[in-house]
Protein backbone atom coordinates (compact mmCIF):
# COMPACT_ATOMS: atom_id res chain seq x y z
CA UNK A 1 0.00 0.00 0.00
CA UNK A 2 1.22 3.52 -0.79
CA UNK A 3 2.08 5.44 2.40
CA UNK A 4 2.52 9.21 2.70
CA UNK A 5 3.00 9.54 6.45
CA UNK A 6 5.08 12.71 6.11
CA UNK A 7 1.93 14.55 4.97
CA UNK A 8 0.16 13.97 8.29
CA UNK A 9 1.28 15.59 11.57
CA UNK A 10 -0.23 12.69 13.53
CA UNK A 11 -2.12 9.50 12.86
CA UNK A 12 -5.87 9.42 13.23
CA UNK A 13 -7.00 8.63 16.75
CA UNK A 14 -9.64 6.10 15.74
CA UNK A 15 -10.76 5.48 19.30
CA UNK A 16 -11.41 9.15 20.14
CA UNK A 17 -11.75 11.21 16.94
CA UNK A 18 -14.96 11.93 15.04
CA UNK A 19 -15.72 12.87 11.45
CA UNK A 20 -15.06 16.55 10.81
CA UNK A 21 -16.11 18.76 7.92
CA UNK A 22 -12.48 18.85 6.78
CA UNK A 23 -12.66 15.09 6.15
CA UNK A 24 -14.85 15.86 3.14
CA UNK A 25 -13.03 18.99 2.00
CA UNK A 26 -10.62 17.43 -0.48
CA UNK A 27 -7.50 18.41 1.47
CA UNK A 28 -4.98 16.85 3.84
CA UNK A 29 -7.59 15.64 6.36
CA UNK A 30 -9.57 13.87 3.66
CA UNK A 31 -6.44 12.24 2.25
CA UNK A 32 -5.55 10.99 5.71
CA UNK A 33 -9.02 9.56 6.31
CA UNK A 34 -8.93 7.73 3.00
CA UNK A 35 -5.43 6.38 3.49
CA UNK A 36 -5.53 5.37 7.15
CA UNK A 37 -9.12 4.12 7.30
CA UNK A 38 -10.58 3.20 3.90
CA UNK A 39 -7.43 2.05 2.09
CA UNK A 40 -6.49 -0.04 5.09
CA UNK A 41 -9.91 -1.68 5.20
CA UNK A 42 -10.35 -2.26 1.44
CA UNK A 43 -6.72 -2.70 0.34
CA UNK A 44 -6.28 -4.04 -3.21
CA UNK A 45 -4.21 -3.31 -6.32
CA UNK A 46 -6.82 -1.02 -7.90
CA UNK A 47 -7.20 1.22 -4.85
CA UNK A 48 -3.46 1.47 -4.34
CA UNK A 49 -3.15 3.54 -7.53
CA UNK A 50 -5.26 6.23 -5.75
CA UNK A 51 -6.73 7.40 -9.05
CA UNK A 52 -10.23 8.86 -9.30
CA UNK A 53 -11.39 5.78 -11.20
CA UNK A 54 -10.60 2.10 -11.55
CA UNK A 55 -9.44 0.44 -14.75
CA UNK A 56 -9.94 -3.29 -15.20
CA UNK A 57 -10.27 -6.05 -17.75
CA UNK A 58 -13.71 -7.55 -18.39
CA UNK A 59 -14.21 -11.16 -19.55
CA UNK A 60 -16.46 -12.04 -22.47
CA UNK A 61 -20.20 -11.84 -21.90
CA UNK A 62 -22.88 -9.23 -21.18
CA UNK A 63 -22.03 -6.61 -18.58
CA UNK A 64 -24.40 -6.16 -15.65
CA UNK A 65 -24.40 -3.12 -13.37
CA UNK A 66 -26.47 -2.45 -10.24
CA UNK A 67 -26.43 0.28 -7.62
CA UNK A 68 -28.03 0.45 -4.19
CA UNK A 69 -28.13 2.97 -1.33
CA UNK A 70 -28.16 1.79 2.28
CA UNK A 71 -29.73 3.79 5.11
CA UNK A 72 -30.38 1.08 7.70
CA UNK A 73 -31.08 2.04 11.31
CA UNK A 74 -29.56 0.93 13.63
CA UNK A 75 -26.23 0.68 11.86
CA UNK A 76 -25.29 -2.47 13.75
CA UNK A 77 -27.71 -5.35 14.26
CA UNK A 78 -27.62 -9.07 15.09
CA UNK A 79 -25.95 -10.89 12.23
CA UNK A 80 -24.57 -7.85 10.43
CA UNK A 81 -24.25 -4.11 9.98
CA UNK A 82 -24.63 -1.46 7.30
CA UNK A 83 -21.14 -2.29 6.04
CA UNK A 84 -21.51 -5.93 5.07
CA UNK A 85 -25.13 -5.23 4.07
CA UNK A 86 -23.99 -2.64 1.51
CA UNK A 87 -21.66 -5.19 -0.06
CA UNK A 88 -24.07 -8.13 -0.01
CA UNK A 89 -27.03 -6.13 -1.28
CA UNK A 90 -25.33 -4.95 -4.45
CA UNK A 91 -23.56 -8.24 -5.13
CA UNK A 92 -26.93 -9.97 -4.95
CA UNK A 93 -28.56 -7.50 -7.34
CA UNK A 94 -25.85 -8.29 -9.88
CA UNK A 95 -26.11 -12.03 -9.24
CA UNK A 96 -29.86 -12.10 -9.86
CA UNK A 97 -29.13 -11.71 -13.57
CA UNK A 98 -27.07 -14.89 -13.40
CA UNK A 99 -23.93 -12.75 -13.47
CA UNK A 100 -20.59 -13.23 -11.77
CA UNK A 101 -19.86 -10.02 -9.81
CA UNK A 102 -16.44 -8.60 -10.63
CA UNK A 103 -15.95 -5.23 -8.93
CA UNK A 104 -17.60 -2.85 -6.47
CA UNK A 105 -17.56 0.91 -5.94
CA UNK A 106 -18.54 2.48 -2.62
CA UNK A 107 -19.69 6.02 -1.82
CA UNK A 108 -20.07 7.39 1.73
CA UNK A 109 -22.09 10.30 3.05
CA UNK A 110 -20.82 10.95 6.58
CA UNK A 111 -22.30 13.22 9.23
CA UNK A 112 -20.02 15.59 11.09
CA UNK A 113 -19.41 14.17 14.56
CA UNK A 114 -19.76 10.50 13.57
CA UNK A 115 -17.23 8.47 15.61
CA UNK A 116 -14.26 7.24 13.61
CA UNK A 117 -14.34 4.03 15.65
CA UNK A 118 -17.78 3.23 14.25
CA UNK A 119 -16.70 4.23 10.75
CA UNK A 120 -13.68 1.92 10.98
CA UNK A 121 -15.90 -0.92 12.21
CA UNK A 122 -18.19 -0.41 9.20
CA UNK A 123 -15.31 -0.15 6.72
CA UNK A 124 -13.64 -3.25 8.15
CA UNK A 125 -16.93 -5.13 7.81
CA UNK A 126 -17.22 -4.04 4.17
CA UNK A 127 -13.64 -5.06 3.46
CA UNK A 128 -14.13 -8.46 5.04
CA UNK A 129 -17.40 -9.06 3.17
CA UNK A 130 -15.80 -8.06 -0.14
CA UNK A 131 -12.78 -10.32 0.41
CA UNK A 132 -14.95 -13.27 1.42
CA UNK A 133 -17.02 -12.76 -1.73
CA UNK A 134 -13.92 -12.42 -3.90
CA UNK A 135 -15.15 -9.09 -5.28
CA UNK A 136 -12.88 -6.09 -4.54
CA UNK A 137 -13.99 -2.53 -3.80
CA UNK A 138 -11.95 -0.72 -6.44
CA UNK A 139 -13.07 2.92 -6.26
CA UNK A 140 -15.24 5.20 -4.16
CA UNK A 141 -16.07 8.65 -2.84
CA UNK A 142 -16.57 10.37 0.51
CA UNK A 143 -18.70 13.39 1.36
CA UNK A 144 -19.34 15.00 4.76
CA UNK A 145 -22.51 16.91 5.74
CA UNK A 146 -22.98 19.22 8.72
CA UNK A 147 -23.99 17.87 12.09
CA UNK A 148 -27.76 17.28 12.19
CA UNK A 149 -28.10 17.08 8.40
CA UNK A 150 -27.37 13.36 8.09
CA UNK A 151 -27.80 10.30 10.23
CA UNK A 152 -24.34 8.98 10.90
CA UNK A 153 -23.51 7.31 7.61
CA UNK A 154 -25.25 6.47 4.34
CA UNK A 155 -23.53 4.11 1.89
CA UNK A 156 -24.12 3.66 -1.83
CA UNK A 157 -22.48 0.72 -3.56
CA UNK A 158 -22.34 -0.04 -7.27
CA UNK A 159 -21.43 -3.43 -8.69
CA UNK A 160 -20.29 -4.60 -12.11
CA UNK A 161 -20.50 -8.21 -13.26
CA UNK A 162 -20.66 -10.32 -16.36
CA UNK A 163 -23.28 -12.80 -17.56
CA UNK A 164 -21.88 -15.75 -19.54
CA UNK A 165 -23.00 -16.08 -23.12
CA UNK A 166 -26.14 -18.17 -23.41
CA UNK A 167 -27.55 -17.26 -19.97
CA UNK A 168 -30.73 -15.18 -20.02
CA UNK A 169 -32.46 -14.64 -16.68
CA UNK A 170 -35.22 -12.06 -16.40
CA UNK A 171 -38.54 -11.62 -14.62
CA UNK A 172 -40.17 -11.26 -18.02
CA UNK A 173 -39.41 -14.94 -18.76
CA UNK A 174 -41.67 -16.36 -16.01
CA UNK A 175 -44.46 -18.34 -17.66
CA UNK A 176 -47.48 -20.42 -16.66
CA UNK A 177 -46.49 -23.86 -15.39
CA UNK A 178 -43.16 -22.69 -13.94
CA UNK A 179 -42.25 -23.66 -10.38
CA UNK A 180 -41.46 -21.03 -7.72
CA UNK A 181 -38.67 -21.76 -5.24
CA UNK A 182 -37.27 -19.88 -2.23
CA UNK A 183 -33.76 -20.51 -0.92
CA UNK A 184 -34.69 -20.46 2.77
CA UNK A 185 -36.67 -18.93 5.62
CA UNK A 186 -38.13 -15.47 5.11
CA UNK A 187 -38.27 -12.33 7.25
CA UNK A 188 -35.06 -12.85 9.23
CA UNK A 189 -33.30 -9.62 8.27
CA UNK A 190 -36.17 -7.21 8.75
CA UNK A 191 -37.19 -8.75 12.06
CA UNK A 192 -33.59 -8.73 13.33
CA UNK A 193 -33.28 -5.01 12.59
CA UNK A 194 -36.66 -4.28 14.16
CA UNK A 195 -35.84 -6.29 17.30
CA UNK A 196 -32.57 -4.40 17.72
CA UNK A 197 -34.24 -1.04 17.09
CA UNK A 198 -36.98 -1.69 19.64
CA UNK A 199 -34.68 -3.44 22.17
CA UNK A 200 -36.67 -6.67 21.98
CA UNK A 201 -35.05 -9.91 23.11
CA UNK A 202 -36.02 -13.55 22.72
CA UNK A 203 -34.87 -16.93 23.98
CA UNK A 204 -33.96 -17.72 20.37
CA UNK A 205 -32.32 -14.53 19.00
CA UNK A 206 -33.28 -13.43 15.51
CA UNK A 207 -30.26 -12.93 13.26
CA UNK A 208 -30.10 -11.10 9.95
CA UNK A 209 -29.63 -13.42 6.98
CA UNK A 210 -27.39 -10.94 5.11
CA UNK A 211 -25.11 -12.89 2.76
CA UNK A 212 -23.63 -12.81 -0.73
CA UNK A 213 -25.57 -15.18 -2.98
CA UNK A 214 -23.50 -15.21 -6.17
CA UNK A 215 -21.82 -18.55 -5.49
CA UNK A 216 -25.19 -20.17 -4.84
CA UNK A 217 -26.47 -18.62 -8.07
CA UNK A 218 -23.46 -19.92 -10.00
CA UNK A 219 -24.14 -23.46 -8.79
CA UNK A 220 -27.82 -23.13 -9.69
CA UNK A 221 -27.14 -21.82 -13.19
CA UNK A 222 -24.50 -24.48 -13.84
CA UNK A 223 -26.95 -27.25 -12.94
CA UNK A 224 -30.11 -25.72 -14.41
CA UNK A 225 -29.25 -23.31 -17.26
CA UNK A 226 -32.93 -22.85 -18.09
CA UNK A 227 -33.75 -20.88 -14.93
CA UNK A 228 -36.21 -18.23 -16.07
CA UNK A 229 -36.05 -15.72 -13.22
CA UNK A 230 -34.09 -14.90 -10.07
CA UNK A 231 -34.99 -12.19 -7.57
CA UNK A 232 -33.79 -11.30 -4.06
CA UNK A 233 -36.86 -10.36 -1.98
CA UNK A 234 -35.47 -7.36 -0.09
CA UNK A 235 -37.69 -4.33 0.63
CA UNK A 236 -41.33 -5.41 0.51
CA UNK A 237 -40.34 -9.03 1.08
CA UNK A 238 -41.50 -12.13 -0.72
CA UNK A 239 -44.96 -10.73 -1.45
CA UNK A 240 -43.77 -7.60 -3.23
CA UNK A 241 -41.08 -9.46 -5.18
CA UNK A 242 -43.65 -11.92 -6.55
CA UNK A 243 -46.06 -9.12 -7.43
CA UNK A 244 -43.28 -7.35 -9.32
CA UNK A 245 -42.48 -10.50 -11.30
CA UNK A 246 -46.16 -11.16 -12.02
CA UNK A 247 -46.55 -7.67 -13.46
CA UNK A 248 -43.36 -7.85 -15.52
CA UNK A 249 -44.20 -11.24 -16.98
CA UNK A 250 -47.96 -10.75 -17.30
CA UNK A 251 -48.77 -13.86 -15.25
CA UNK A 252 -50.25 -14.86 -11.90
CA UNK A 253 -48.81 -16.77 -8.96
CA UNK A 254 -50.25 -19.49 -6.71
CA UNK A 255 -48.46 -20.07 -3.41
CA UNK A 256 -48.77 -22.77 -0.76
CA UNK A 257 -48.50 -21.18 2.69
CA UNK A 258 -47.56 -24.49 4.32
CA UNK A 259 -44.48 -24.74 2.07
CA UNK A 260 -43.07 -21.25 2.80
CA UNK A 261 -40.30 -21.57 5.43
CA UNK A 262 -40.55 -19.12 8.34
CA UNK A 263 -38.48 -19.53 11.49
CA UNK A 264 -40.60 -19.73 14.62
CA UNK A 265 -39.06 -16.65 16.36
CA UNK A 266 -39.80 -14.59 13.23
CA UNK A 267 -43.34 -15.92 13.06
CA UNK A 268 -43.89 -15.23 16.77
CA UNK A 269 -42.57 -11.67 16.61
CA UNK A 270 -44.68 -11.02 13.53
CA UNK A 271 -47.81 -12.21 15.31
CA UNK A 272 -46.94 -10.13 18.38
CA UNK A 273 -46.45 -6.94 16.33
CA UNK A 274 -49.11 -7.60 13.70
CA UNK A 275 -46.55 -7.94 10.88
CA UNK A 276 -46.76 -10.48 8.07
CA UNK A 277 -43.38 -12.16 7.31
CA UNK A 278 -44.38 -12.23 3.63
CA UNK A 279 -43.73 -8.47 3.54
CA UNK A 280 -40.55 -8.37 5.66
CA UNK A 281 -37.20 -7.75 3.98
CA UNK A 282 -34.59 -10.45 3.41
CA UNK A 283 -30.92 -9.90 2.56
CA UNK A 284 -29.66 -13.44 2.06
CA UNK A 285 -32.48 -15.22 0.27
CA UNK A 286 -33.48 -15.56 -3.35
CA UNK A 287 -36.52 -16.53 -5.39
CA UNK A 288 -36.06 -18.79 -8.39
CA UNK A 289 -38.57 -19.51 -11.14
CA UNK A 290 -37.88 -22.38 -13.51
CA UNK A 291 -39.69 -24.90 -15.70
CA UNK A 292 -41.58 -27.42 -13.59
CA UNK A 293 -39.55 -30.34 -14.96
CA UNK A 294 -36.34 -28.72 -13.65
CA UNK A 295 -37.69 -27.84 -10.19
CA UNK A 296 -36.58 -30.95 -8.29
CA UNK A 297 -33.08 -30.79 -9.75
CA UNK A 298 -32.78 -27.10 -8.91
CA UNK A 299 -34.07 -27.71 -5.39
CA UNK A 300 -31.45 -30.40 -4.80
CA UNK A 301 -28.66 -28.07 -5.95
CA UNK A 302 -29.92 -25.27 -3.70
CA UNK A 303 -30.16 -27.56 -0.66
CA UNK A 304 -26.60 -28.77 -1.26
CA UNK A 305 -25.29 -25.22 -0.75
CA UNK A 306 -24.91 -23.75 2.77
CA UNK A 307 -27.09 -20.76 1.83
CA UNK A 308 -29.88 -22.94 0.45
CA UNK A 309 -30.26 -25.76 2.95
CA UNK A 310 -33.84 -24.77 3.80
CA UNK A 311 -34.85 -24.21 0.16
CA UNK A 312 -38.40 -25.15 -0.80
CA UNK A 313 -40.78 -25.23 -3.74
CA UNK A 314 -43.51 -22.82 -2.65
CA UNK A 315 -45.86 -22.51 -5.62
CA UNK A 316 -46.28 -22.16 -9.33
CA UNK A 317 -46.78 -19.57 -12.02
CA UNK A 318 -50.27 -19.55 -13.58
CA UNK A 319 -52.08 -17.77 -16.38
CA UNK A 320 -53.96 -14.78 -14.96
CA UNK A 321 -54.93 -11.62 -16.84
CA UNK A 322 -55.15 -9.76 -13.51
CA UNK A 323 -51.58 -10.76 -12.53
CA UNK A 324 -52.69 -11.66 -9.00
CA UNK A 325 -50.55 -13.45 -6.42
CA UNK A 326 -52.78 -15.80 -4.43
CA UNK A 327 -51.98 -18.17 -1.59
CA UNK A 328 -53.64 -21.30 -0.30
CA UNK A 329 -53.57 -20.94 3.48
CA UNK A 330 -52.76 -23.62 6.03
CA UNK A 331 -56.48 -23.67 6.88
CA UNK A 332 -57.46 -24.66 3.34
CA UNK A 333 -58.77 -21.28 2.22
CA UNK A 334 -57.13 -18.80 -0.11
CA UNK A 335 -56.21 -15.14 0.08
CA UNK A 336 -54.79 -12.46 -2.14
CA UNK A 337 -51.17 -11.57 -1.48
CA UNK A 338 -51.15 -7.96 -2.61
CA UNK A 339 -48.38 -5.40 -2.94
CA UNK A 340 -47.01 -3.90 0.25
CA UNK A 341 -49.09 -0.85 1.17
CA UNK A 342 -47.08 1.91 2.80
CA UNK A 343 -43.87 1.18 4.70
CA UNK A 344 -44.07 -1.48 7.40
CA UNK A 345 -40.47 -1.16 8.56
CA UNK A 346 -38.58 1.93 7.38
CA UNK A 347 -34.78 2.07 7.27
CA UNK A 348 -34.09 -1.66 7.25
CA UNK A 349 -31.73 -1.90 4.27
Amino acid sequence: MIRRRNLFPRRLDIARDCVEMTHGGGGRAMAQLIEELFLTAFDNEWLRTQDDCAQFQVPAGRLVMATDSHVVSPLFFPGGDIGCLSVHGTLNDVAMAGARPLYLAASFILEEGFPLADLKRIADSMGQAARQAGVPIVTGDTKVVERGKGDGVFITTTGVGVVPNGVLISASRAQPGDAILISGSIGDHGMAVLAQREHLSFDAPIQSDTAALHELVAAMVAAVPDIHCLRDPTRGGLASALNEIAQQAGVGMRLQEAMIPVREPVRALGEFLGLDPLYIANEGKLLAICPAESADRLLAVMRAHPLGRAAAIIGQVVADDHHFVEMKTVFGGSRLVDWLSGEQLPRIC
